[in-house]
């Protein structure tokens, strides 16, 4: 008796529709039960890998998978170059189920340790708080609270990456195909909406499991609302050896002492994503790397787009223009960084594991985490104060010279911020401003004597002489 040829189902199940075969599943979720499991290409059964037998992993992929292709076909609802909603739903599965609420107890300890922080901070900056009870956040509140911020941030280059795409995609396609399309420019909008958008959500959901609050990466996320991310406190916490209410106080410290210092300087968060906006505006889309990786899609491989997405594609090449900015804009986070750094040494000198508490922060503020590489890659643009030493040298060294006022006082206007140079010889900050007012002073009053005919062409001193009169 002959005998059937094995199978490659899970279990060895004959079944077409046997409900442990999540590929069988996802496959007649996504195309209507028609797709064979048998059929699948032998490249996308190796990439998936154990994923192939893992029914949660599949679940989330066939999620992913139906969430973008339904945003793709009904269209952007906010109108704009990024699918927000799906970007907010593809945030929330990376952290879904994953995201427990705050006890009351938690949010005791943070209410406690936002008071004490801020009579600390009372005594080593002369700016005052804003008033406002410091937020526990969950990690889906984090993402709401910010989301205004990134919107900000992202719409300008996923208005170029949109554009890229549709253009790209309109050159590909035959006339024939676009005649049966219809409005194709449209539906490719939508792809490059739902595409940079899923790209987007997955950032996010990445961000949301790793940051400790509103000024985490170094920009006023929030607002000057002051708020932490209890879950990833105290996974932050974890293996440092450290007590968890020393833990908790630090960190409580440094975002009440951002928070401080975007409140009191409001020109300063202007800066800041501004030259971001204006970083994103610049952005030149690699358009041919577009097309490469478009021809490269299979439709029938919901993995393949995954796998585009997550390459990296939208990285923008810089250009020399680009490269200054990102040297100022880099030059103003390591002067927030380490006022925030030198502050909060000052504030928590009693604690006892205040110093390797800051050495940590250092290092993660200098480095990156997981979180910031991720944002790094969508945007090209990474948010790392790379002179952050430096930067605390200075303020400790200006508050040696002049106290806790005019240390403070240097934030008064964006001309008097310091330069890289600063950076380089802090102990020469107050000579090279005196005497850059000694010339503004010199400079202004060359001017005044002008505009008040001080320069006029005096007379011939022969017509004045009193011996050639008669």
């Amino acid at each position: 008796m002959a005998q059937n040829p094995p199978n490659n189902r899970p279990h060895g199940s004959d079944d077409e529709n046997d409900p442990q075969d999540p590929l069988a599943a996802m496959f007649g979720q996504l195309f209507g039960g028609g797709f064979d499991p048998n059929n699948l290409p032998p490249q996308l059964r190796a990439a998936l890998g154990d994923q192939a037998n893992d029914p949660a992993a599949m679940q989330q992929m066939m999620q992913q998978a139906q969430s973008f292709m339904s945003a793709m076909m009904q269209g952007n609802p906010s109108g704009g170059a990024v699918n927000w909603k799906l970007a907010s739903d593809t945030a929330l599965q990376a952290y879904a189920g994953d995201d427990p609420g705050i006890s009351e107890s938690r949010a005791g300890a943070i209410n406690d340790a936002s008071h004490l922080a801020g009579m600390w901070l009372d005594n080593a900056t002369v700016f005052e708080g804003t008033g406002l009870p410091l937020e526990v956040w969950t990690r889906r509140k984090w993402f709401d609270q910010t989301l205004a911020t990134w919107k900000q941030l992202t719409e300008p280059i996923a208005e170029s990456v949109t554009k890229a795409i549709t253009s790209s995609l309109s050159e590909q396609m035959p006339e024939e195909m676009k005649g049966m399309l219809g409005n194709s420019d449209a539906i490719f909008r939508n792809l490059g909406g739902s595409m940079f958008g899923a790209q987007l959500g997955t950032a996010l959901g990445t961000l949301a499991k790793d940051v400790l609050g509103g000024t985490d990466i170094g920009l006023p996320l929030a607002g000057t609302t002051p708020g932490l991310v209890s879950t990833n406190v105290t996974a932050f916490g974890d293996g440092l050896e450290i007590p968890e209410q020393e833990i908790l106080l630090y960190v409580v410290l440094r975002e009440a002492a951002h928070i401080r210092l975007f409140h009191r300087v409001p020109w300063l968060s202007t800066k800041l994503i501004g030259a971001v906006e204006s970083y994103a505006r610049a952005i030149h889309i690699d358009m041919s790397r577009i097309e490469e990786a478009v021809r490269g899609v299979d439709p029938s491989n919901p993995e393949s787009l995954q796998q585009m997405l997550g390459e990296g594609l939208f990285t923008p090449q810089r250009t020399e223009v680009q490269e200054r900015a990102l040297k100022n804009l880099e030059l103003t986070l390591a002067l927030i960084e380490g006022w925030v750094d030198h502050v909060v040494a000052l504030a928590a000198k009693n604690l006892p594991f205040s110093e390797h508490l800051r050495e940590t922060f250092r290092r993660r503020r200098a480095s990156g985490g997981p979180a910031e590489n991720t944002f790094a890659s969508l945007v090209g643009l990474e948010l790392r104060p790379r002179k952050l030493r430096e930067a605390t040298a200075l303020w400790e060294h200006l508050f040696n010279e002049r106290g806790l006022q005019g240390r403070d006082a240097v934030w008064d206007h964006p001309d008097l911020m310091p330069t890289a140079d600063d950076l380089d010889d802090p102990a020469s900050f107050t000579s090279r401003r005196e005497t850059a007012a000694s010339e503004y002073e010199d400079f202004d009053a060359a001017l005044g004597k002008l505009l008040d005919g001080g320069f006029d062409t005096p007379a011939d001193p022969q017509e004045d002489d009193p011996q050639d009169k008669p």
